[in-house]
């Protein structure tokens, strides 16, 4: 049987009058707003279990809670192999402009350093093996930029020490309530802390005085030095992107 919201909430109790609508969804699942007038949930049914890279449901949830537990993201309040629900908390979605004001870029900093210094999760982030995934996916008609994007990824030195990661900080996945919090866990766990500071400079072309002000945030006012390796990161998650989008428009 077909899971549907109304499938899902008659399980659940608590919800039983709350009025269901459609939310934007990723590409894999379909999304609604739950609404019970008191509280709101977000949930999300895919169309099959999550598999590399993304994180199963389950370990999603176990991440995420983690990150809650230090006001870092939403509670989970339901997971299964293919169904995920967390509260939904009112706040201000990041948007482009949000990168203009350096208290913005402070604040976010804050919460990456206090999120890079949760325990590890367990899983480390395998770039190649995602960039390879991608590639497979996507035709042959553009084998040079495949071939390239591909041995940028694999040259990426090793970083010299993982951290709980994020890995998917576009700017619609950070909101403030008025701290900052994250959204959207299904590609988190451990890797380089220069590669989610690099997803926000690189995704949104942040100009070098935003980065600064990131990465002074981010150390302590001593971030001029560290440049290089945001750099590194960024030319990863370029290529990654590249890879993601040609395969997602195969």
């Amino acid at each position: 049987m077909r899971l549907t919201p109304a499938t899902v909430l008659a399980g659940l109790p608590e919800w039983a009058n709350a009025t269901i609508s459609d939310l934007d969804g990723g590409l894999t699942n379909r999304t609604w707003l739950v609404d019970a007038g008191d509280r709101k949930a977000v949930l999300k049914i895919d169309e099959t279990p999550r598999q590399l890279p993304y994180n199963e449901r389950r370990t999603e949830a176990q991440i995420q809670m983690r990150a809650a537990e230090e006001g870092l993201a939403n509670r989970v309040l339901l997971a299964t192999d293919t169904v995920y629900m967390t509260e939904y908390v009112e706040g201000v979605v990041w948007s482009l402009d949000c990168l203009e004001v350096d208290a913005n870029l402070e604040q976010l900093a804050r919460a990456l350093r206090r999120l890079h210094s949760l325990p590890l999760t367990g899983r480390t982030f395998d770039a190649v093996g995602a960039a390879k995934d991608y590639a497979r996916k996507i035709e042959d008609r553009d084998q040079a930029k495949i071939s390239d994007c591909l041995a940028r990824i694999a040259a990426s030195p090793l970083p010299p020490n993982l951290c709980f990661c994020h890995n998917d900080l576009v700017v619609a996945n950070i909101i403030n309530v008025p701290e900052t919090r994250f959204l959207d866990w299904e590609y988190a766990c451990d890797n380089d802390p220069f590669f989610d500071l690099a997803t926000v400079a690189a995704h949104h072309g942040m100009t070098p005085v935003q980065v600064g002000t990131l990465l002074d945030a981010y150390f302590d006012g001593k971030g001029e030095q560290w440049r290089e390796q945001l750099n590194r990161q960024a030319d990863v998650y370029d290529a990654l992107l590249w890879l993601w989008e040609a395969a997602c428009r195969d």
